[in-house]
């Protein structure tokens, strides 16, 4: 018997993906049927994909609510789905764009625009994302021009540092010594220490 599979996506586990479930559910998935990831769509290493792609068969029917929500990446979207269509031979079918509903026409004309608008609105989606990176490097490098600081705040060294790491290079003082005298908690005390390639 064949089964008709919904797939939705949102980008991190903040995101609500109630939309997208209700959508399929309007459109006769079965909420048993439907996966969602909370995760990229910069490549299909997802759990929830792979699980929905393995039990994928001929004449199945995936659904999904747009593109976007398949993946981001062009080469990618396209390899996976033509994987889908042509060797695993399910259909797919995309809501917010019609025309893309690999059932409506089987021949040659239907495959063809069917791989030309997949084509398209993929491409779309990658050069979206492609936007998206360079708008925050942009917003980095104006905020780096104007002095803010990323990444971790440089610990300072207390100021008896070199007083007793000199005692305890000369075994004067044992490693949980020194680290009471300076006030450290372990981590930071050989985070110091291999900065300054002393371990």
């Amino acid at each position: 018997m064949n089964r008709t599979y919904g797939y939705g996506r949102v980008s991190s586990k903040s995101q609500n993906e109630a939309r997208q479930i209700k959508a399929l559910i309007d459109n006769g998935v079965d909420e048993n049927f439907i996966f969602i990831d909370k995760q990229s769509g910069k490549d299909f290493n997802r759990e929830q994909y792979q699980i929905l792609k393995h039990a994928l068969r001929e004449n199945d029917l995936l659904v999904i609510q747009s593109i976007d929500r398949l993946g981001r990446n062009y080469e990618m979207i396209v390899e996976e789905w033509r994987t889908i269509t042509k060797d695993i031979k399910a259909d797919i079918q995309v809501l917010d764009m019609p025309l893309l509903d690999t059932r409506l026409k089987k021949d040659l004309l239907g495959t063809f625009i069917n791989d030309l608008i997949l084509g398209l609105l993929s491409y779309v989606a990658h050069t979206e994302r492609e936007k998206i990176k360079t708008r925050q490097r942009e917003g980095i490098e104006v905020a780096r021009l104007k002095g803010v600081k990323f990444g971790r705040k440089r610990i300072n060294k207390p100021d008896n540092w070199n007083e007793v790491i000199m005692r305890w290079k000369n075994n004067e003082i044992t490693a949980r010594e020194s680290m009471k005298l300076l006030g450290l908690k372990q981590t930071t005390f050989y985070k110091l220490l291999r900065e300054e390639n002393l371990i």
